[in-house]
């Protein structure tokens, strides 16, 4: 149970250092690109397999999320992606962050999607 905490603290840290990377100048374009795609997963309250499911709705969450932190750190060189831990910390050092402007572009996505499906269902014969 201990080294599940620690590797929640990890992937927690992680996911920060991500979001430092996407609003990084120097970070590369593809690496923003998974960075983003992160941070949306992340922050979505809707995952390809729902968390009401036993186990294999937080499984999705577990395995999805570190691989595409996987991805987004082999995109960016080493030395860019060691700098922004420094800043990734102080992210976390006042408690949760309170900046929920980040969660708008999720939100209006999956309003968009569910708006566009209502449209699609009710069109169909």
């Amino acid at each position: 149970m201990k080294k599940l905490k620690e590797w929640a603290k990890l992937l927690k840290k992680k996911t920060a250092q991500v979001f430092v990377a996407l609003h990084s100048k120097q970070t590369p374009l593809l690496a923003k690109i998974f960075a983003m795609l992160t941070i949306l997963y992340a922050l979505s309250p809707i995952d390809l397999i729902p968390d009401f499911i036993p186990v294999l709705g937080l499984l999705d969450d577990l395995i999805i999320i570190p691989i595409l932190i996987l991805i987004t750190v082999s995109l960016i060189p080493k030395p860019l992606w060691n700098s922004f831990e420094e800043e990734a910390s102080m992210i976390w050092a006042s408690g949760t962050p309170k900046k929920w402007v980040y969660a708008i572009p999720v939100l209006i996505l999956w309003t968009g999607l569910a708006t566009w499906l209502i449209y699609t269902l009710i069109r169909l014969p």
